[in-house]
């Protein structure tokens, strides 16, 4: 872990002051260990195109912390356990984030290739997170209980993410897409049974780019 002399530690505060977010000295020592797994990591299993430590914090971490607000206020349930399924998830983003800053929530990181999800298995050790684990698998093929929020970040379009995923929603669950600009295309291209109920800006402290979450939920049958 990390000590208070890394110099990135206070502009992860920043970030975290910025998105109004209480962040514990272990969680921003978790959140420092595991830049370090990813960038140490990256040189052999090529997790992420950005090498940089500085745009690593930036791109990856506060991009997905930015996403932790809102996935509260959607789950507020006076502290019921909660299962989340990150698909795509490469790296573990935002899947490690949202385990990190969430601990009751039960979250799975599927990808299809081995490395990426060996590579979750370890921040999961090294970490100590229980609420973290990773499944190798296609996630149309994948065996799991339902989760109550599948999310992703630049996994697919909207109608492939909804499409492959589907099966493993729990009953009243919702789809949590983060995109750069509204993709009105892809909106307009879901099926008949999807409702988008929010499309949510994010500002990104420090990201001069668009970012929102798309929030999508089956309609209720007739």
């Amino acid at each position: 872990m990390m000590g208070p002399a890394d110099p990135r530690r206070a502009r992860l505060l920043e970030v975290t002051r910025r998105l109004d977010l209480a962040l514990s000295e272990a969680q921003a020592d978790q959140l420092l260990a595991y830049l370090d797994l990813l960038q140490r990591w990256n040189g052999t299993y090529n997790l992420t195109a950005v090498r940089d430590p500085e745009r690593m914090l930036t791109q990856h971490v506060a991009d997905c912390l930015a996403v932790i607000a809102p996935l509260r206020r959607q789950l507020r349930t006076d502290g019921e356990p909660r299962r989340l399924l990150d698909v795509g998830s490469g790296g573990g983003l935002p899947g490690v984030v949202i385990a990190i800053l969430n601990p009751a929530i039960d979250v799975s990181c599927v990808d299809t290739v081995g490395k990426k999800t060996a590579f979750i298995q370890q921040v999961a050790a090294s970490l100590r997170l229980r609420n973290l684990r990773s499944q190798h698998a296609r996630v149309e093929q994948m065996k799991a209980a339902p989760f109550d929020v599948i999310a992703s970040r630049a996994f697919a379009s909207l109608p492939d993410f909804v499409n492959l995923t589907r099966q493993h929603l729990a009953t009243n669950g919702v789809w949590l897409a983060m995109k750069g600009k509204d993709p009105t295309d892809e909106r307009a291209g879901l099926p008949a049974d999807i409702d988008v109920f929010h499309v949510e800006q994010l500002d990104v402290p420090g990201l001069d780019a668009e970012r929102c979450l798309v929030w999508m939920r089956q309609k209720p049958s007739l």
